[in-house]
């Protein structure tokens, strides 16, 4: 994975707590967003821990750029896979608004007790999504009437969403309740396979990266209103 802070120090300290875990290892270190990009075009990393505030490029602009260049690679190769956990020590609306139009799979907090920002990581390493549980319902709800405004990107989410099956289309709701995989396979009888097999499906159709994504369509479309 890859640290990208100005604060040397603020690196130094995730560097050691990530590099203590037998499954995690640090590849490359960037000061601010220019400088990510060059490093994540010589070597490849599966996660990185983007700060948002940074002097020249910023984390937001960053975000964007590296999964623009992701998502250019040949689908299903690893390149094409990278994923964003924002960080910031500001818990605003703005920020994580903008982490998550940017692309980003993640946004927590700098002072987040460290065993989460491990779980953090290796969550958005699988492939869920996740988001401070003090930022997520306030934020979406406040950004609401902004996401349902009418472009050609929320008619084209509306569509998508017609394309759902009656089953596709029910989990689609959990999932823009916020229940995981577990919750949603004891809500609906379900095994944790079956269900897994039905988001998957579910990004596939809405054409979303990950979980957040998909709950931002959600909001976007009416399926979940404050």
């Amino acid at each position: 994975m890859a640290l990208v802070d100005d604060q040397q120090l603020v690196r130094g300290g995730f560097k050691m707590l990530i590099n203590s875990q037998p499954d995690l290892t640090v590849v490359a270190e960037a000061g601010n967003g220019a400088e990510a990009l060059h490093a994540l075009s010589a070597v490849r990393a599966d996660v990185v821990l983007m700060d948002v505030r940074m002097p020249g490029m910023d984390g937001i602009e960053a975000t964007a750029r590296l999964l623009e260049r992701a998502a250019a690679q040949p689908r299903g190769s690893s390149d094409a896979e990278l994923k964003v956990v924002v960080l910031t020590t500001f818990d605003l609306d703005e920020y994580a608004l903008s982490a998550i139009r940017a692309g980003a799979s993640g946004f927590l907090l700098k002072d987040a007790p460290p065993e989460e920002l491990l779980d953090a990581i290796r969550t958005v390493y699988r492939g869920d999504a996740v988001i401070a549980p003090s930022t997520t319902r306030r934020l979406l709800d406040h950004v609401a009437p902004l996401l349902r405004e009418p472009t050609a990107e929320v008619s084209r989410h509306a569509a998508d969403i017609e394309r759902l099956t009656p089953r596709e289309r029910e989990v689609f709701g959990l999932i823009a309740q916020g229940l995981s995989n577990p919750e949603i396979a004891a809500h609906l009888f379900l095994s944790d396979a079956t269900v897994k097999t039905h988001v998957g499906h579910i990004l596939a159709k809405l054409g979303a990266r990950d979980r957040v994504q998909a709950v931002v369509i959600a909001y976007e479309t009416g399926i979940v209103a404050p």
